[in-house]
């Protein structure tokens, strides 16, 4: 057997023609060209993404991400924006310590109004740009106006009962159990001046606090009602039960509405549970009376702002009464 031979030494079969590929093959080698970039990419559809790559490629962040927001300390200012709110909060007699005014802001009669206000009590008048305005009200609509509070001087519980007794009055006081939205918070305190009441009574932990959108909501009346806040609210519950206050609870579960109170007339405290599980089991149970709001079968439960104002005035008209 020669070299290159078979090795069965059987005559080689004769091969046809086979079909051709149609050039596909060679196509399939030659390059695709350059890769597009990502925002000629069909799948590329996440605005916010090119938006964030925008500003880091003008900021010179390299790709980096952006630096926590640090937390804001209990001690920092609050800032109340947008005209109407910083008027309402200036009529108010918020203890403001400054006004910032945006740079060529059109003004018009509330902006007059407040800057006017802010002059007649010695209030410091800052004009700054609008990039500065949103770095203060954390991007909030300001209208080109903000309002610098200083942090809430909140006072202690038994100063609530010693507010009523001043004013020679039957107490009436609001308790918040675990309400988080600083909105709630501040429509209760409209609600609570509106019909009588000596002060609101918050916890120190898993609840809102007097922060700028509470004054916002509350519409100024946080300047002249008193907030309270209370380490364990059980047990300061507890002790104004001792003091000889009632407890009220609003409970959307109970069977008894809260017009048939007997206990409207008698030194009170209302408590308004959060906004989705209501009053928790030990405030609860330190409660004399549970009573609802009786509502139609659908409607399931009301907003923990709308319900106190409900509550405070069936109290006030019980008590008128």
């Amino acid at each position: 057997m020669g070299a290159g031979g078979r090795a069965s030494g059987k005559p080689a079969k004769k091969q046809g023609a086979t079909r051709g590929t149609g050039g596909k093959v060679r196509r399939s080698l030659e390059g695709r060209g350059a890769t597009p970039p990502a925002e000629m990419r069909h799948w590329y559809k996440d605005k916010a993404r090119a938006e964030r790559l925008a500003r880091e490629e003008r900021g010179g962040t390299s790709g980096r991400r952006p630096a926590p927001r640090p937390r804001k300390s209990e001690d920092a200012p609050e800032y109340i924006g947008g005209r109407n709110p910083v008027v309402e909060a200036l009529r108010a007699g918020v203890p403001a310590s400054a006004l910032y005014v945006g740079q060529r802001l059109d003004n018009d009669d509330r902006v007059k109004e407040a800057i006017k206000i802010a002059a007649d009590k010695g209030i410091a008048l800052l004009e700054v740009s609008r990039e500065k305005l949103d770095r203060l009200t954390d991007g909030a609509i300001h209208q080109g106006l903000a309002l610098q509070v200083p942090a809430y001087d909140y006072r202690h519980p038994n100063d609530l009962i010693g507010y009523a007794q001043e004013a020679a009055e039957v107490p009436l006081i609001v308790a918040l159990d675990s309400v988080t939205d600083p909105r709630n918070l501040g429509a209760i305190a409209r609600s609570a001046t509106a019909f009588g009441a000596h002060g609101l009574l918050i916890p120190s932990r898993r609840s809102a606090g007097v922060t700028a959108g509470a004054w916002k909501t509350s519409a100024g009346t946080l300047a002249t009602l008193p907030v309270a806040r209370a380490s364990n609210l059980t047990q300061t519950l507890q002790a104004y039960r001792e003091s000889g206050l009632f407890i009220i609870g609003l409970d959307g579960d109970s069977r008894q509405d809260i017009a048939t109170t007997t206990l409207a007339s008698d030194p009170l405290v209302i408590v308004v549970g959060s906004e989705g599980k209501g009053l928790s089991r030990l405030v609860r149970e330190s409660c004399d009376e549970t009573v609802r709001i009786p509502m139609t079968t659908a409607t399931e439960s009301l907003n923990a702002g709308v319900a106190a104002g409900i509550a405070l005035y069936e109290i006030s008209r019980l008590r008128r009464q």
